[in-house]
């Protein structure tokens, strides 16, 4: 038999991804993953020991924001006295790392898999951090606001993350420019 190899972990977790998103992680079994990456049973196994260890893994590799070194904002690129168009330029550069498969999942086993929960909210969290730093130095008189600005920062934040998950509940798409524009609007700028 062949030696395992990179291939076949990469094969295995974008069978898991694609078996996950489509039927969730209680309905797909080993080995219906091994399977669809068409390797051995057991080689599913060698790499990941537990079926949970499968989704760890596409969680931990394949859903990431790259995080900002200090949480200074160093990454934000914002233009004072535009928070729409910072909003706008921040949405279109913000290195969100999650293929909308990627998001069904973590939407689906945020529930149940507490590993899941904890890298939802990371992501939460750091798109959340760039969004109220980009508003504090695109709109500078927003700081006295600090509830506002918060409201802001969430909103933009909940868009950007679950748009992929609506879409695929609804079919509908929001555009974060337009958002961007209406939080600008709501902060009074």
């Amino acid at each position: 038999m062949n030696q395992p190899t990179a291939d076949s972990r990469t094969r295995i977790l974008d069978a898991a991804e694609a078996l996950f998103a489509d039927r969730g992680y209680e309905a797909s079994s080993t080995a219906r993953i091994a399977g669809h990456a068409n390797v051995p049973k057991g080689l599913v196994f060698h790499y990941f020991p537990q079926k949970i260890d499968v989704l760890v893994a596409l969680v931990d590799e394949r859903t990431f924001v790259e995080e900002l070194p200090d949480g200074s904002g160093a990454a934000v690129e914002a233009v004072p006295g535009d928070p729409a168009g910072t909003l706008s330029r921040l949405a279109r550069r913000l290195p969100l790392h999650a293929s909308p498969a990627m998001r069904r999942i973590l939407f689906r086993e945020a529930d149940t898999h507490k590993s899941v929960r904890e890298r939802l909210g990371r992501l939460n969290s750091e798109v959340f951090l760039r969004a109220r730093r980009a508003l504090e130095l695109a709109h500078p008189g927003a700081r006295g606001d600090q509830a506002r600005l918060e409201a802001a920062a969430a909103t933009f934040t909940a868009v950007l993350i679950y748009q992929e998950n609506l879409a695929g509940l609804t079919g509908q798409h929001i555009d974060p420019d337009a958002v961007a524009e209406l939080i600008a609007r709501a902060l009074g700028t």
